[in-house]
């Protein structure tokens, strides 16, 4: 009965262990790109809006 329990708990440790890597591994290859286009997008609008305001200050 302790060799199962030992078991259990080994198992159960190394399941949440794949899953937290599973759920980092996700982020960096999905979440942080779209993060990171979306900062770039913003950075962009905002230099345009500098730019179209500036030409029309003549």
């Amino acid at each position: 009965m302790k060799s199962f329990t030992k078991g259990v708990v080994i198992g159960t440790a190394a399941t949440i262990g794949a899953v937290v890597g599973g759920l980092f591994s996700y982020h960096r290859k999905v979440v942080k790109p779209i993060e990171d286009q979306e900062i770039k997008f913003d950075e962009n609008r905002r230099t345009a809006n500098r730019k179209n305001r500036s030409a029309h200050n003549l």
